[in-house]
């Protein structure tokens, strides 16, 4: 990692920050940095080697995969302040997926032996992470069973909802954050073709709107809707 400088853990990491003694947020605090990432910048990459804890303070960050004939997955997508990029570690195993960011980001970046040292001297914490693992397992089933189980348009819609329920609205109703279609296809697992064809359905339903990559909701009741039923 590089372009890496010193940041105040108190405010960046509260949720951590308040489990740790006094000893243990100085151990924190000299052994932990930040990096900037450009937009599109690789994080870390499938295969390599797990050494850091990540948690994003600023930015979207998308987890993927490599899947058939080259087609990407989107598998989480990382909103401030989510810690991510630690699973590999603890399976012991090289990092079996992908990040990248998807507008520029900051990331703070905490050595994995430190967060090891911590965990075995600190029970809060350890629970603290368990119950992150188990939240995200939790997430994992819920879009294994919808990305093999609903429709195209359930798929879809879905995906749009994730999007307003991590970033939110903008006072427009446009979703905040602007993702091109090949990433919304990615994350609805579906291909490009597809993903342009139903957001042609949902404009001429009157469900969005359209404005390049600027998704403006119309009616999030009837989007949900078509969430649930699939």
């Amino acid at each position: 990692m590089n372009n890496q400088e010193k940041v105040d853990l108190s405010g960046s990491l509260p949720d951590i920050w308040r489990l740790l003694s006094e000893e243990e947020r100085k151990i924190l605090r000299e052994c932990a940095s930040i990096q900037h990432f450009r937009k599109n910048q690789t994080i870390y990459y499938t295969g390599g080697e797990p050494e850091y804890m990540m948690c994003l303070l600023k930015g979207k960050v998308k987890i993927f995969r490599e899947g058939v004939c080259g087609r990407s997955q989107i598998v989480r997508i990382i909103c401030p302040v989510q810690y991510f990029a630690y699973r590999a570690y603890f399976a012991q195993e090289e990092y079996l997926t992908s990040a990248s960011a998807f507008e520029p980001s900051t990331v703070c970046l905490v050595p994995m032996r430190v967060v090891v040292e911590l965990l075995n001297n600190n029970s809060t914490l350890a629970a603290f992470f368990i119950k992150q693992l188990s939240i995200d397992l939790g997430i994992a089933d819920e879009r294994i069973v919808s990305l093999t189980q609903k429709h195209l348009r359930g798929r879809l819609a879905e995906s749009l909802i994730f999007l307003i329920d991590n970033y939110g609205l903008k006072d427009d109703n446009t979703i905040n954050i602007y993702l091109t279609r090949e990433d919304l296809a990615n994350l609805s697992n579906m291909t490009t073709s597809n993903a342009i064809r139903t957001l042609g359905n949902f404009v001429a339903e009157q469900v969005i709107t359209l404005d390049g990559r600027k998704i403006k909701v119309i009616d999030e009741d009837r989007l949900r809707k078509i969430s649930k039923l699939g």
